[in-house]
């Protein structure tokens, strides 16, 4: 959440530097955002209405985007703040390639993670903002203009690809960096008994941790389509070969306008349906730097051993003897070795400022697995809603949804329930990793709480 006086300072720079369109208008040098409208510039600014204050509850606002012919529409997010929700079901901003919402969606959005640039493939794109009855946000505001499209013959990135192998190159691969503000599509079809296998031979592109800027993404089938998704990658760390489900997939990359890198290349083949010797994961993956630690599976425990030494009281000849005995076992099963940390009290320390103040990182979410892990840890999967502080928490995007993992270091306590909407507060180790201890704090999450949280963000601790 950005301070009051960087708001103000930010919407004095946007008045002062850009003409303002009838979805809106200046006062005083301070713009004045509507409900909606139609923009038909170069380039400007786009805001929710109200902004920066709270956009209004219960409403609906479509501003269409038209820049010059021969241009395409770029558009970049300065602010974003709307209710958080992992499946963004209340509050949202979807944006459209094109004046209408029958064409394609190149987003929904929520929270207060800031979208990446979106780039619309025509002259024209359309935003359209809903808020339901509770917890409003800041609202947006995001930058548009017309850019050429990118139609080097030369360098030409994107089409359709029908032989059954073939390479994927970002353009200027390998002599120069990728050109900033660009989008290229790639569909790729085999014979129908086959699938396609992706392997990486070199992959550079700039690094963030929700890849958001300069980013590749796949899908099996030939359509942009979330729930098809299977991966989002940036950074410099070489994505794992890639096999589709079926014989299509699109691939799609965008580069932001500002830090372009080396790009990437692949290759791909088609093989037979059922032979591939890698097995495809289930669901999205985000693979950024910092990349998402790789937790180990627990090491096999070994039969405890003890020695004991006995004594007797010599009646005849006899002398103190060592001997070896087992631990005996409940049930004939193999002892569990504990965390000290566990035998502790279960009770949480502080209260919600101070543990606010003390922990490293700070979210609400919804607890989506608990699986036990070696010496009595718990690892946890949360969707995320929000995050107030998130520090060097690693936190990954699966479609819309953004997550993290946690470790807690017993797996009685602190409580978390499966399914159930959590205050989560914690430590980050060197892996990016969150981490309980048994006195976290955490508790039962309700939309209520939002607003305490985020008056203690803005509180010096």
């Amino acid at each position: 959440m950005m301070s009051p006086c960087c708001i103000w300072g930010l919407l004095l720079f946007l008045s002062l530097t850009s003409g303002w369109t009838k979805a809106q208008q200046t006062n005083n040098t301070r713009p004045v955002f509507y409900c909606g409208g139609d923009l038909v510039a170069e380039s400007g600014f786009v805001g929710s209405e109200g902004f920066p204050n709270f956009y209004k509850p219960n409403s609906k606002c479509i501003w269409r985007i038209t820049v010059p012919e021969g241009n395409v529409v770029t558009l970049s997010f300065r602010i974003f703040d709307l209710e958080a929700d992992s499946q963004c079901r209340y509050d949202y901003l979807e944006v459209y390639n094109g004046h209408s919402n029958g064409v394609q969606k190149l987003g929904r959005f929520c929270g207060t993670f800031r979208p990446g640039a979106l780039i619309s493939s025509t002259n024209t794109m359309m935003l359209e903002m809903r808020s339901d009855g509770e917890t409003q946000g800041r609202g947006f505001v995001a930058y548009f203009s017309g850019a050429k499209p990118y139609v080097n013959d030369e360098q030409f990135c994107g089409g359709k690809m029908t032989k059954s192998q073939g390479e994927i190159k970002t353009p200027n691969w390998p002599d120069n960096k990728y050109p900033p503000g660009i989008s290229c599509s790639w569909i790729i079809t085999v014979e129908p008994n086959q699938v396609i296998q992706v392997k990486f031979e070199k992959f550079i592109l700039e690094a963030d941790t929700y890849c958001r800027f300069d980013y590749v993404l796949f899908f099996n089938g030939g359509e942009r389509d979330d729930s098809r998704l299977i991966g989002r990658y940036c950074g410099d760390q070489t994505p794992e070969p890639i096999i589709t489900s079926g014989n299509m997939l699109l691939v799609h990359f965008v580069s932001d306008f500002s830090v372009p890198s080396d790009g990437f290349f692949a290759y791909y083949t088609s093989i037979p349906r059922g032979s591939q010797s890698a097995t495809v994961e289930s669901g999205a993956r985000t693979v950024s730097v910092p990349s998402v630690p790789v937790i180990k599976p627990a090491e096999p425990e070994r039969p405890v051993v003890l020695r004991i030494t006995t004594t007797t009281i010599p009646t005849t000849s006899t002398i103190p003897t060592t001997t070896k005995a087992r631990v005996s076992r409940p049930n004939g099963k193999r002892p569990v070795l504990q965390n000290p940390l566990c035998a502790k009290a279960c009770k949480r320390t502080g209260t919600i400022k101070t543990a606010f103040c003390s922990s490293e990182f700070v979210i609400t979410g919804k607890v989506m697995s608990l699986t036990p892990g070696p010496r009595g840890t718990l690892h946890i999967k949360v969707s995320l809603i929000k995050a107030y502080k998130a520090g060097r928490l690693t936190i990954t995007q699966v479609g819309e949804t953004m997550a993290v993992k946690l470790v807690s270091q017993c797996k009685k306590c602190p409580l978390l329930r499966r399914g159930a909407n959590h205050i989560i507060m914690g430590q980050v180790d060197e892996e990016g990793r969150g981490t309980l201890a048994p006195g976290a704090f955490t508790a039962p999450y309700k939309t209520q709480q939002d607003k305490l949280l985020m008056n203690i963000n803005n509180q010096p601790c």
